[in-house]
């Protein structure tokens, strides 16, 4: 799914838009033993608790594709005949309405979900008339024969308030206020089926989860019977060792930092034009940008050897996942130097007499723990010594 279509159905998820019938699900203590089990619908709700699971709901679509929102795509044969495909068509086909179907789900999660404390699992189904679009995207006042129909999953750990002081209008003073047990924002969840070219793909589902370093490999493995894709922190680091195990002492800081500068631009360009798509990265296009760079050609073979064994033939990368656009870094053991990304030209490297240098030029604002300093030799144009 793109940017996009996820924002066509987070936008669903208003009090005043949506047709999400109920809402059920389970809360589980530390001990993985279901506490209590709910389902009630929607309607019934005061509107300020419709807020609150809506909102909720909403944020388990919020985040970076491909980062924090990850396409799940099932085979051909499970959508047939796997067991994981046909309890979530089952469960969106009945609109959570049968209590079996919605349990086994609960049960799935539970035993094969590694979280910390206690948690709740909320479960919505919503069926969507589709506005009918022109091929300008236009939205018309005209309803389509069409209705999407999905599920969607969230995960939210259950934690304790902090102690405080809390004021009592009948005695009019501040106490200590008793602990509650409150709902945080999603660590995980899912939409079944994916809203792809704004309709229902049931050979896909969005998977979320907040951490872009932890995808939950166990639970997605039960829940999609699919392997968890690899972490995107994880991505940018088998990315980086690749790129230092291929190129070795031909890995300079230019052939870094155009790399970065590189995929930067094609960031940037690719956000200006407002593509909904996620930018993504061959094999190919990164051995071009180290070709550009007089890499000899046989460190670019290696490293595109390298990437295919890593990640996959054929296989790209997205691009967020593995250059950080806002941030250029230069880090040895004892300094670190952050520098604007856009001015990476302000920093070289430099052998002098015998030594090893990070240089930077510095023309003017040049400031010590907040305290504006003179460089010396600047004064009268000469260079300072080295």
């Amino acid at each position: 799914m793109n940017r996009k279509e996820i924002a066509e159905i987070r936008r669903r998820l208003n009090p005043d838009k949506n047709a999400v019938s109920c809402v059920r699900g389970c809360y589980v203590n530390g001990k993985r033993e279901v506490v209590a089990a709910f389902n009630v619908p929607m309607l019934s709700l005061p509107m300020e608790e419709q807020e609150k699971y809506l909102a909720i709901f909403k944020r388990t679509l919020a985040g970076v594709p491909g980062r924090n929102l990850i396409d799940i795509e099932f085979r051909p044969d499970q959508v047939m005949e796997d067991e994981a495909h046909q309890l979530l068509m089952g469960l969106r086909n009945t609109a959570l309405t049968v209590d079996a179907g919605a349990e086994k789900l609960c049960r799935k999660i539970i035993e094969n979900l590694e979280l910390e404390g206690n948690y709740l699992i909320l479960m919505m189904h919503d069926a969507y008339d589709l506005p009918f679009r022109h091929a300008d995207e236009n939205k018309v006042d005209v309803i389509s024969e069409e209705v999407f129909n999905y599920i969607l999953v969230s995960v939210c750990p259950v934690k304790l308030t902090k102690p405080a002081l809390s004021y009592f209008s009948e005695d009019n003073a501040f106490h200590s206020r008793e602990l509650e047990w409150v709902v945080s924002a999603p660590e995980l969840g899912f939409m079944f089926p994916a809203f792809d070219d704004r309709a229902a793909n049931i050979y896909g589902a969005l998977y979320f989860t907040r951490d872009a370093a932890d995808t939950h490999d166990a639970f997605v493995d039960a829940v999609f019977h699919c392997d968890a894709p690899m972490p995107a922190v994880e991505q940018r680091e088998v990315f980086q060792a690749v790129l230092e195990d291929t190129l070795d002492e031909d890995l300079s800081f230019e052939v870094a930092q155009t790399v970065h500068e590189s995929l930067r631009d094609m960031i940037r360009e690719h956000d200006q034009d407002k593509v909904p798509e996620p930018l993504v990265i061959s094999r190919r296009e990164v051995s071009g940008m180290l070709q550009a760079c007089g890499v000899p050609e046989e460190k670019v073979t290696a490293f595109e050897e390298k990437f295919d064994a890593e990640f996959g033939q054929n296989m790209s990368l997205n691009a967020v996942n593995i250059a950080q656009p806002k941030k250029f870094e230069v880090r040895t053991p004892d300094v670190v130097v952050q520098v604007n990304p856009e001015r990476s030209d302000l920093i070289e490297t430099r052998v002098i007499d015998g030594q090893r240098y990070i240089l930077i030029r510095a023309e003017e604002g040049v400031e010590v723990n907040g305290v504006s300093i003179a460089i010396a030799g600047a004064e009268d144009g000469s260079e300072a010594p080295f």
